[in-house]
């Protein structure tokens, strides 16, 4: 623990604070996740519905319902790349989005940024533009279209064109890289799970934009006034969507986005202050952190999530995270079996050697070698 502490220090490399806060956050999720099995397994602490079936989609959603508020409310709050990913999967555009969130907060929306959006959308001098509207209609929402139901589904399916290469690629190039002797052994039967795969967690994602959209717009058909709870509700809801995932990823899709959320609501209140702005309070989070999951490795490994276990592995020395057994036999005992090697004819150890040679579709295998 004391070392993985120190070693911690090393996250002052990265310039930027909001890139050290978002490692932090991950690592404080993946230590929660170590500790509570810990503690599960040794029947000392039950979280209340830990025996929930779906109780890593409740989490999922939590997470996404926060995520989703701060993309439209607060997107300052979210790093850029993460708001560049939501913004080019969702089919809403920037001005649109601002427009809401200036609705929403009572301020008056920006009419002139408005217009030049609209000017290049069919059915632009239908819409009538106002500086302090109740409620932004779905008119503006998608003025391509004046269905909802068309535009929810043209939504989802040009997301799944969107981000079928790229699930494609995060699910077929890994695996290959790692598991480069599984590939060689059975390419095709590779090719074809990387496929089913791909397919499942891009319907997913695709799932969630159509029904993020779905919702925003029934509130618009129900309701005429807008308010910033309806984007975190339309988040949770849209989240349910991971039950299309695989049960062992859903787990994973929670604490991965389980972090963004926190750090967003970290930075609100901060921003807010309800809470100090503590300076380089990101690196003692990484430290401590990085110190728990240390120990979690050496003595708990079973706590830990295998990829980040098997990650991690690759990186440290094998006799670090994986100690050899300490030896129960006497000096006396391996000085016999020395004499015994030495006296034994040549031709023996040949033919031994030529029985126990190691095949040769293991020497290939990257796995074997120590430390990759």
């Amino acid at each position: 623990m004391l070392a993985g502490s120190i070693a911690g220090f090393s996250v002052f490399a990265l310039d930027d604070r909001n890139q050290r806060r978002t490692l932090a956050l991950y690592l404080l999720a993946r230590l929660a996740q170590c500790a509570y099995n810990s503690a599960k397994s040794k029947n000392k602490f039950h979280l209340w519905g830990s025996h929930w079936r779906h109780g890593d989609s409740l989490l999922f959603s939590i997470a996404c319902a926060q995520v989703m508020y701060a993309f439209v409310m607060r997107p300052e709050s979210l790093p850029k790349s993460y708001q560049n990913f939501i913004q080019k999967t969702g089919p809403v555009a920037a001005p649109v989005y601002k427009a809401v969130r200036d609705c929403a907060r009572g301020l008056p929306i920006d009419v002139a940024q408005l217009s030049v959006y609209l000017s290049t959308k069919k059915g632009f001098q239908n819409i009538k533009l106002e500086e302090f509207p109740s409620i932004i209609p779905c008119s503006i929402i998608h003025p391509d279209t004046s269905s909802c139901v068309v535009n929810n589904a043209k939504a989802a399916s040009a997301t799944f064109r969107k981000t079928f290469p790229l699930y494609f690629s995060l699910t077929f190039v890994p695996f290959v890289v790692l598991h480069l002797q599984k590939f060689m052994d059975a390419p095709a039967h590779i090719c074809w799970n990387a496929l089913k795969n791909a397919v499942r967690s891009t319907t997913f994602l695709s799932a969630f934009v159509g029904i993020f959209q779905a919702v925003i717009c029934l509130h618009r058909k129900v309701f005429s006034k807008d308010h910033k709870l309806v984007f975190w509700i339309a988040g949770g809801i849209a989240a349910l969507s991971v039950l299309l995932e695989k049960k062992a990823r859903r787990g994973e899709l929670a604490l991965y986005v389980m972090p963004r959320a926190a750090d967003s609501m970290w930075y609100i209140l901060v921003n807010r202050h309800l809470l100090p702005d503590v300076k380089n309070a990101e690196v003692a989070l990484f430290c401590l952190c990085m110190g728990g999951i240390m120990y979690y490795l050496e003595h708990e490994p079973d706590t830990m999530a295998p990829f980040l276990r098997g990650l991690i592995r690759r990186f440290l020395a094998s006799r670090i995270s994986n100690p050899a057994p300490p030896s129960s036999r006497s000096a006396s005992y391996t000085y016999l079996q020395t004499l015994d090697a030495i006296k034994k004819p040549k031709s023996e150890e040949e033919d031994r050697e030529t029985n126990n040679s190691t095949p040769p579709s293991q020497q290939y295998d990257l796995e074997s070698i120590p430390g990759l």
